[in-house]
């Protein structure tokens, strides 16, 4: 169906319109904020929009998970389009493209009752094709739609500290950035719809391939005799240094507060790394880019969750590598 065609005597109101709804929404001030998947990382997402004194009114497909909020004193829904009735600012954090199309579209998704002039975020990291059809399809409900994935993992979110890529509607981005500001303290424009997504997945395939060459040099030095944690050290002063290595070590017993020191669990699982990578091995066939260090890391992470890796954090590929010498 084409797009409606406004009439160019309504054109300079429709202006002012938006630029009263960009304003008013970004002056708004703890008014109620819908937040959609209370998982791993929705969950802290959440909590830190409680601190700072917005009303939460919270959906997760598994109601257990919104126990905890409505001890907080956040209203709970059944479903995405209850959130969407009750709130005109909604976050979305799920694990996948489904999921995400589901929870916007679905028989009881937020499109089923979305407001004129709302704003909803998608902090998920998906497809950028299906951000920009979601776009779309917000858009001729007369609703803004943006992505915002994250990077910094469930420390970053619980601390506050995440670092969000936002995509869409430049003059909508300072009325998404108040609420991103307080689960983040890196709130970076992009670009159009899709842009968040295409550098999360950029950022991802690095994290990955990093993360893999961190695990065998650590699996190497231990192996040629070096204590794990001197080691650490000289990489972590050295040329060699990066985030798996100084923040998020693979190896247990090198750093505490890590999942490497809780036998991988928590964090950010494989299963979800996985998912990444094929997005960025999509992505990356589209636009014809070789990248084969990026499918090297995909191929690894799909052995992984096909060996019993699956729920781990991604970081266990050492403990992979240390089990697959041995075969």
């Amino acid at each position: 169906m084409a797009a409606a065609v406004v009439p160019r005597a309504t054109c300079g109101w429709w202006r002012w319109h938006r630029r009263v709804m960009v304003c008013s929404r970004t002056m708004a001030s703890k008014t109620p904020v819908g937040f959609i998947g209370l998982g791993n990382m929705g969950n802290p997402m959440a909590k830190n929009l409680v601190k700072h004194g917005y009303p939460v009114i919270a959906y997760d497909v598994f109601p257990e998970a919104c126990k905890e909020f409505q001890d907080l004193g956040a209203q709970v829904t059944e479903s995405p389009a209850d959130v969407a009735e009750r709130a005109d600012r909604i976050i979305t954090m799920l694990p996948s493209s489904p999921n995400v199309r589901e929870v916007y579209t679905g028989a009881n998704g937020i499109l089923k009752k979305v407001k004129k002039g709302s704003l909803l975020i998608d902090s998920s990291t998906i497809d950028p094709a299906v951000s920009k059809e979601l776009a779309k399809a917000v858009e001729k409900m007369g609703a803004v739609f943006m992505d915002a994935p994250v990077s910094g993992g469930v420390g970053a979110a619980r601390a506050g500290n995440l670092t969000f890529m936002v995509g869409g509607v430049e003059q909508e981005f300072n009325a998404a950035k108040e609420l991103l500001t307080c689960m983040g303290s890196n709130v970076i424009y992009c670009g159009e719809v899709g842009t968040g997504q295409a550098a999360k997945i950029c950022n991802n395939m690095l994290l990955a391939i990093s993360m893999i060459g961190t695990a065998e040099t650590m699996n190497l030095g231990i192996r040629l005799g070096l204590d794990p944690k001197l080691l650490a050290k000289i990489l972590n002063m050295s040329s060699g240094r990066c985030w798996s290595s100084d923040t998020y070590n693979p190896v247990p017993g090198v750093m505490e507060g890590v999942p490497s020191a809780n036998n991988y669990q928590g964090g950010f699982g494989t299963t979800l790394m996985a998912k990444d990578l094929g997005l960025a091995q999509i992505s990356a066939t589209n636009s014809m880019t070789p990248v084969p260090l990026g499918s090297q890391a995909h191929q690894i992470y799909r052995m992984m969750c096909a060996k019993g890796y699956a729920l781990k954090d991604f970081s266990a590929v050492f403990q992979f590598l240390r089990e697959e010498e041995t075969l």
